[in-house]
């Protein structure tokens, strides 16, 4: 699947977004999905195969996630926002943003080498030489001080479970700065069991609501955590104990 012909479910569900795709921007997405597709079974990067499925799935639910964070002034197509993408994989949702909203200063975090080495491949075909990528387990990334408290975004999308993902990403935020993850349906019973790790790592939860997609389908809770408070130095705890030992 070449060129920008063979994305139409990109176009009209953009279109139905409010998007205006330029022609590079369709032209960097269609060497995405080739990328994608092509590399996927060595690099473990989708379980979609299907290209129609990867530009609802990936591109259009990352550029639904987009519109409303514009929508709910936490992204800007003119000011320079700092985002860090955690447990990114294949680059999901923070490449797809950076494509379509240029002025984000992108970094892509991810523990597996077969991923971070896909996304270096894959940025250098984009010519996106300014996009950092870094491979790391998030508990230790946390604590360099090129990254810790130094982010106006952190996204994460199915990494882990709210009071696990609270303290792997919050202390990559500034105080003011927001989490922002889609969410599946036990999201409301996920806040409830992460209060005692967002109080201890400086969250609160500010926004969740369904997002709003151009397709018709079952629609991930957007969820929104703003940094309120800073994270104390002990957190995140090495790597490994957050998952193994959550903060409830």
């Amino acid at each position: 699947m070449n060129g920008n012909s063979a994305l139409t479910v990109l176009a009209r569900g953009a279109e139905a977004l409010g998007l205006s795709l330029s022609p590079p921007q369709m032209e960097a997405f269609a060497i995405y999905l080739d990328e994608l597709l092509r590399e996927s079974p060595a690099a473990d990067l989708t379980a979609i195969d299907d290209p129609h499925e990867v530009q609802r799935r990936h591109f259009l639910e990352s550029l639904a996630l987009g519109v409303e964070l514009e929508r709910l002034g936490l992204l800007s197509p003119a000011e320079a926002v700092r985002a860090i993408d955690v447990g990114t994989g294949a680059g999901l949702p923070g490449l797809p943003l950076r494509i379509v909203w240029p002025s984000l200063r992108l970094t892509l975090l991810d523990s597996e080498r077969r991923k971070t080495d896909f996304l270096r491949r894959l940025l250098s075909r984009l010519n996106l030489g300014d996009v950092e990528v870094v491979w790391g387990r998030a508990e230790e990334v946390a604590r360099d001080p090129r990254h810790r408290q130094g982010y106006d975004l952190a996204l994460a999308r199915a990494v882990a479970p709210l009071p696990v993902l609270a303290e792997l990403a919050l202390p990559f935020l500034r105080v003011g700065g927001h989490l922002v993850s889609p969410k599946g349906e036990r999201v409301r019973q996920e806040v409830e069991e992460a209060r005692r790790a967002l109080a201890e790592c400086g969250g609160q939860v500010v926004y969740l609501a369904p997002l709003p997609l151009p397709y018709e389908g079952t629609a991930p809770m957007l969820l929104v955590v703003r940094k309120v408070a800073p994270t104390p130095e002990r957190y995140p705890r090495r790597p490994g104990i957050p998952a193994k030992r959550p903060l409830r």
